[in-house]
């Protein structure tokens, strides 16, 4: 057998580079690079490691951990987890930075590569800086924290243990059910250390999407189900995507006249104005899709985990419909007393369509379907067109945004905030990879490395990041990053002063408003100072601008679709003011007993929704 001498970061990086994925008949790296932020606890190993790869596998310099990795996972998740990146960062700070990061792609269910420094196996010069020292369990360190937020964690404590790690890694990072965040946590003393590796261990290795069928019973019972309905409706998951399914969902939808409602995740899988697209669904959703659900003796979820935001809390649905569930996972697949369907949806759609035959649903609902989309398009309308206020809502502002982007191929990018209800509400495109929400963590601060990460995928599209000030303030630096490499941005800030979205919720609630508005916190006697985004930016090395009104937004959208480089637009909006169409109630707790009349109002409307709720356990 054939060896080689290296070090164990020198093997780990050279396992990293042989890993191919096929994607469209095209045999590309799996990892497209490596975002790192260099400390004691990996500068000497991994650093050194990197180096002699960087032609191959190309370093990304940082500015905040968190950053990096949530850039890494926009792109993971733009290329429809194809292809993905590996983070690293020193022992200590550095590395628990990316933790938070982690729980995001393990929620979404994006794969990352997380390589942390870690304090010394042999212990020798214990404690080193930064190490964490427990008292009562010395095995464990701060990277211990990764664990409940990755899918595969292991800690290399001698080289030779990457043989049986790495091949495990790979595989959580690549199967369609287990797909995850990997942390391999490594002590920085062992990523210096050498072994005789086998040479057939670095050997190409290309990686396809592995596509399982369903079980022929599951399969016969759904058509029966399916055969049985006459108000269905259609939920479109994130999996859709991920598949590679919508050709598939397409002809199965439009074969049986079949509403369909968009999850966050799920959006794009039809375009916009597909005469079975109703819009979106559940908490932020639309008028149309909720009505619907309310009346429906059917729904058939593919894709999707059935968060409370698309079930709006397990109240929006006729407690008497039935809910079939296709989904890879069986995890998900028997969620809320489904009937499941486990299978892959780019296999499983076409069965489907071949076995209904002649079935069809009710004429009058597909008459009622078409005629509430009309409608809810006109509301879109209606929502999104300018007032001609110097105070302009949110959904004002995607309006505007919206018509300057190219719905065959520009990029929208948000995560936290009230702006994820309006976008899912009124964006519209027709590019499957057009509408990118991070809305399973919803991740103040991702944002703008999202944009970051998702042009680095799609770099010929335009990405049009929208961000509240809130989400601005939290994490910012990768607008140097997006400069210092050249992938540009354009940001659009809406600044309400503060968290306007939970100011809202916390009001719905009977609560006063108490420390989300700026105008409602403990501030000195000037009160808080009035952030200038626009300055900010420019010092970050954007090209930047402040806006009054949506005329002004839209001349300078103009301007920054022809920058060379990142550009920021800010305007101040109302804080109050969304749109009300649509929607459904969201089960956020209220207090029993409260001296606020506001409190107990509440708490009543509360209740009456919780007895809807129950109906449907």
């Amino acid at each position: 057998m054939k060896t080689i001498k290296l070090t164990m970061a020198q093997a780990v990086i050279r396992y990293l580079t042989a890993q191919k994925t096929e994607i469209n008949g095209e045999i590309k790296p799996m990892f497209a690079g490596c975002w790192a932020i260099f400390g004691h606890g990996n500068v000497a190993g991994l650093g050194e490691a990197l180096y002699q790869v960087r032609d191959e596998l190309p370093t990304y310099r940082a500015h905040n951990e968190q950053g990096m990795a949530h850039a890494a996972i926009a792109y993971a998740k733009t290329m429809n987890r194809q292809q993905m990146m590996v983070c690293t960062a020193s022992a200590g700070p550095g590395s628990v930075n990316m933790v938070t990061a982690a729980a995001v792609a393990h929620v979404n269910r994006i794969p990352v590569l997380f390589l942390p420094g870690d304090t010394f196996a042999t212990r020798m010069p214990d404690p080193v800086l930064q190490q964490v020292e427990n008292f009562h369990d010395y095995t464990l360190t701060s990277n211990d924290c990764f664990k409940p937020v990755s899918r595969f964690f292991d800690r290399i404590t001698r080289p030779e243990q990457l043989l049986a790690s790495l091949p495990q890694a790979m595989r959580v990072l690549t199967d369609p059910i287990e797909c995850g965040p990997v942390c391999l946590a490594m002590p920085q003393d062992v990523q210096t250390m050498a072994f005789d590796f086998p040479e057939s261990f670095f050997a190409e290795k290309i990686h396809r999407l592995r596509r399982q069928g369903p079980d022929a019973r599951e399969l016969a019972d759904a058509v029966a189900l399916i055969k049985q309905a006459r108000k269905p409706v259609v939920i479109a998951g994130g999996g859709l995507h991920y598949s590679g399914a919508l050709k598939e969902f397409e002809r199965f939808v439009s074969t049986y006249h079949l509403p369909v409602g968009e999850t966050q995740a799920g959006k794009g899988a039809l375009a916009w104005d597909h005469p079975q697209n109703m819009g979106t669904i559940g908490v932020t959703g639309a008028a149309s899709t909720n009505d619907l659900c309310a009346d429906a003796d059917l729904i058939i979820a593919v894709g999707t985990r059935l968060g409370d935001f698309s079930t709006g809390s397990r109240a929006m649905v006729n407690p008497d419909a039935k809910l079939l569930c296709l989904n890879v996972a069986s995890f998900d697949a028997i969620k809320h007393k489904a009937q499941a369907l486990v299978g892959d949806a780019k296999l499983t759609l076409p069965l489907l369509a071949n076995a209904l035959g002649g079935w069809l649903p009710n004429g009058h609902w597909i008459e009622r379907a078409d005629n509430l989309r009309t409608q809810w398009q006109r509301n879109v309308d209606i929502a999104t067109t300018d007032r001609g206020t110097d105070l302009p809502t949110d959904a004002e502002v995607v309006g505007a945004v919206n018509r300057a982007a190219n719905p065959d191929k520009d990029i929208v990018v948000c995560a936290a905030g009230g702006l994820p209800g309006e976008l899912q509400k009124l964006w519209r495109t027709r590019y499957d990879r057009g509408y990118h929400m991070e809305y399973g963590y919803s991740c103040m601060g991702y944002e703008l490395a999202g944009g970051l990460g998702a042009k680095m995928a799609k770099p010929d599209s335009e990405v049009y990041v929208m961000v509240g000030d809130g989400s601005y303030l939290m994490l910012n630096s990768e607008i140097a990053t997006s400069v210092m490499l050249g992938y540009k941005i354009i940001m659009v800030v809406l600044d309400n002063r503060g968290y306007g979205c939970i100011h809202r919720l916390q009001q719905f609630c009977g609560g006063p408003g108490f420390n989300n508005l700026l105008e409602d916190c403990l501030t000195v006697e000037g009160g808080a100072p009035k952030t200038d985004f626009a300055a900010h930016a420019a010092a970050l090395g954007a090209r930047s601008e402040k806006v009054n009104n949506i005329r002004e937004l839209e001349q300078a959208l103009v301007r920054a679709k022809d920058s060379p480089v990142s550009y920021l637009i800010t305007l101040d909006t109302d804080a109050l003011n969304t749109t009300s169409e649509g929607g459904s109630w969201w089960d956020v707790a209220v207090p029993e007993v409260s001296p606020r009349a506001e409190v107990n109002e509440a708490r009543r409307r509360y209740e009456s929704f919780k007895a809807r709720q129950f109906n449907n356990l």
